[in-house]
């Protein structure tokens, strides 16, 4: 079940992106429909579910623990169909959880197993295991929760059954989306009051899901940013209709390489504009970027527009450490941007980064310098001067967010790009090559997927 890694891009230089396109469904929003569908009383319907590896994990994960899943084949591209079971109704696996290479299953899923009353042990692939889980593992045993790790706190994890939780105000130490829902996960399970402090804004789709099922969430503002959120175990999850709106981190790299090649004018459509998800297109404007947020609307209480983006000078930047935790999953495609950027691009206070799918300071920085680019890694982020980048070869080490960024790099490349251990694109953004071609881009794929 590992990454083959044969399957390598290969993106010509030059071109521009125009047209209309849609990106697949927001994974974030992806998993938790599936987690709190089984979790719910009664049939959740689910529309634009993002059919990549990783939610697919997802849902194969609940359909081994007695959750009747249907779809999406049967039922068409992107929909599902979860016959809830109620918060007391999930049944041990007959064996380990496999998660790939989705460290926001296993944060998530660590939650909702902490409070059954069966054992169970999740595990992933080589980048999963070499990821942190202390940081959900200790505010868990804080709550009554028994979960072994392998070395160094990292998967496999194991979760012991029959635990009894109790509520507990955690203090993040730093801002985290997935800590965040994992303890609000295992709050349902608790007795009393489970309350999350965050010190900076994080994505919130899993306290407005909740909502969306009907659970009481609470929400206090704090000073300098922080805010706290509370819920109270004991109540119930009831169905209901979920309507997936595209993902902006995959939209991330369209809204770069259409800033970045002169002449493009590209609409991405249907993208989520959740607040607390934005900071890219923060970003990219403050950099100079031509973005135009167009239809707003509301879908299922998540935000949604259409993005039109057209080609800019873009200029190098102090990015401001308060975007930071909206944009983190954003950054291989803006030190992109930033290497396109005149003058110097200076990011500081994202050492969340290192502990990725890979080191995504690291793995960038070599090889935007295998490109030509002065890209200067730091503990917490990057130095970047912009300037010409030229073609070479570059390796992703099997993360998605990585090959794809590099992949848009090739539209102001001097040179043809290579991109190496692309198969686990697939996680995040089935089809990406089709459409990235569809709209401009001179990419083939070559090699084998496993």
């Amino acid at each position: 079940m590992t990454s083959s890694p044969n399957l390598q891009f290969v993106v010509q230089p030059g071109g521009k992106l125009t047209g209309r396109l849609r990106v697949p469904g927001d994974k974030s929003i992806s998993h938790r429909s599936i987690m709190l569908g089984a979790l719910a009383e009664g049939v959740t319907e689910v529309s634009g579910f993002l059919e990549g590896e990783d939610s697919l994990n997802t849902l194969r994960c609940f359909r081994r623990m007695g959750v009747r899943i249907e779809g999406p084949d049967a039922l068409g591209a992107g929909r599902v169909r979860i016959h809830g079971v109620g918060l007391h109704g999930l049944r041990q696996p007959d064996g380990p959880l496999w998660l790939g290479n989705s460290g926001t299953s296993m944060r998530l899923m660590s939650g909702i197993i902490a409070g059954q009353d069966f054992d169970a042990v999740m595990e992933g692939d080589d980048s999963l295991s070499r990821r942190p889980m202390r940081r959900v593992t200790e505010p868990l045993a804080l709550m009554g929760a028994r979960i072994d790790t392998h070395e160094g706190g990292r998967p496999p994890l194991r979760v012991h059954g029959g635990s009894k939780l109790k509520g507990i105000h955690y203090v993040m130490p730093m801002a985290s989306a997935q800590v965040k829902s994992c303890v609000l996960l295992a709050g349902l399970y608790a007795e009393g009051e489970t309350c999350v402090t965050e010190p900076a804004p994080t994505r919130d789709h899993t306290e407005r899901m909740l909502r969306g099922f009907g659970y009481e969430v609470r929400r206090v503002a704090g000073e300098g940013g922080s805010s706290t959120v509370c819920l109270t175990g004991g109540g119930r999850l009831t169905a209901t209709a979920i309507d997936v709106p595209s993902d902006i981190s995959s939209a991330a790299f369209f809204l770069v390489g259409a800033s970045i090649a002169e002449g493009s004018d590209l609409v991405v459509e249907h993208v989520g504009m959740n607040p607390t998800r934005t900071g890219v297109i923060d970003i990219l404007r403050l950099m100079g970027a031509d973005i135009e947020v167009m239809n707003e609307r509301v879908v299922g209480g998540e935000p949604v527009a259409d993005l039109r983006v057209r080609g800019a000078k873009l200029k190098g930047i102090e990015i401001p450490e308060s975007l930071v935790p909206l944009a983190i999953d954003e950054f291989p495609a803006l030190f992109i941007a930033a290497a396109c950027a005149e003058g110097r691009t200076v990011l500081t206070g994202a050492e969340e980064l290192r502990v990725k799918e890979s080191d995504r300071i690291q793995v960038m920085a070599d090889g935007l310098v295998a490109l030509g680019v002065d890209a200067r890694p730091t503990p917490d982020g990057m130095v970047i001067r912009g300037g010409a980048i030229h073609g070479g070869t570059v390796h992703s080490h099997g993360d998605h967010r990585i090959a794809m960024s590099f992949a848009m790099a090739g539209l102001r490349a001097t040179g043809a790009i290579r991109i190496e251990d692309c198969e686990n694109v697939n996680t995040s953004f089935p089809g990406f090559e089709q459409l990235a071609h569809g709209a401009g881009l001179s990419i083939v794929s070559t090699g084998e997927a496993s």
